[in-house]
């Protein structure tokens, strides 16, 4: 039985953290024990927003690497790869961007939510406004059969398939229309409540040592209502509620009710949820130590990835310049 072909990559913009774990990262090692898959570290793409801040890169993608391998990406199941070791997909990218209108890139609903979610950075700029046909050239280098996405992603994937269906009618028939993997994931609130996120400062990294993360779970903000331990609690407004219902799902009953009844105090239920988490992280924690410590191993495991990737991408890529009259 062929195996459906699965692509998707993460920019390496700091450590990974528990949203990301949760929200995408522990459903890529679900899939690719039944799917072909190819995961990158989206190194070009980093460069879209942080084109001027370049000088921890090379750091990020070895940290993001090992934070992936610990994680469980497991390189004897998926490829995993470097997105500028494999150079057919901005080549792809710039074949695509000869033959799509600008209003497609200009009516992605992204594009103009992220420049003013990001006032302080200077977007404008072809490489931002083009990379959701970069993202475009990464999916369709790969003929990938699905995406996993959210829903804010579907856009992005619309358009690749008008980028496909276009580049298909103007040539040949090359690319096939890649379909959307809907992963429905909780959202992770970060540690002041808001959707956790690396610019807002309030991640829990997955590679966050123990005291750390008590730390972190012990600054939490808790329901705004309950000022004094004996005040009843809501902890369907509680971020720290939210961290049980996606580790602790046995003890979401006994929290929710003991919080309710005021029998339960937020300093000893955010003791709790750490204590939670550090033995969720433990066998990451494991795996982190040993891939830190054998960097030559994760050098090796990105450049097979990335030989195994360009098998497959040189090829789309001649098929593309061939229909294109380039080759």
């Amino acid at each position: 039985m062929i195996k459906k072909r699965v692509l998707s990559g993460i920019q390496p913009t700091g450590k990974l953290h528990l949203g990301n774990l949760i929200g995408a990262v522990e459903n890529w090692v679900k899939l690719q024990t039944e799917h072909q898959c190819f995961f990158f570290i989206a190194d070009f793409h980093a460069l879209t927003t942080a084109y001027a801040e370049t000088k921890h890169l090379r750091s990020s993608v070895k940290q993001l690497t090992v934070d992936l391998l610990s994680a469980g990406i497991d390189p004897e199941k998926a490829v995993l790869f470097r997105q500028s070791d494999v150079p057919e997909h901005a080549e792809l990218h710039l074949i695509f961007s000869m033959i799509t209108p600008l209003s497609w890139l200009e009516r992605v609903p992204t594009y103009k939510g992220k420049i003013d979610e990001m006032k302080e950075k200077d977007l404008g700029t072809y490489g931002f406004l083009g990379y959701p046909l970069l993202q475009a050239a990464d999916i369709l280098i790969y003929k990938a059969d699905l995406v996993p996405v959210g829903e804010d992603q579907l856009p992005h994937l619309e358009l690749t398939r008008e980028v496909a269906r276009r580049f298909n009618f103007l040539y040949k028939e090359t690319f096939p229309e890649p379909k959307d993997a809907l992963t429905n994931f909780p959202v992770l609130p970060g540690i002041d409540g808001r959707k956790m996120s690396k610019s807002y400062g309030n991640t829990i990294a997955i590679s966050d040592p123990p005291e750390e993360l008590r730390k972190k779970v012990g600054s939490m903000i808790t329901d705004p209502a309950r000022v004094k331990k004996d005040d009843p609690g809501h902890p369907e407004v509680c971020p720290v509620y939210a961290y049980y219902q996606v580790f602790g799902k046995e003890m979401t009953g006994t929290v929710a009710e003991e919080c309710r009844s005021a029998k339960r105090g937020c300093v000893a239920c955010k003791k709790e949820l750490a204590e939670i988490l550090i033995k969720y992280l433990a066998p990451i924690h494991a795996r982190q130590a040993h891939y830190q410590k054998d960097q030559e191993l994760v050098a090796k495991i990105l450049a097979a990835g990335a030989a195994k990737a360009r098998e497959v991408a040189s090829k789309t890529l001649k098929e593309a310049k061939q229909a294109v009259g380039l080759l």
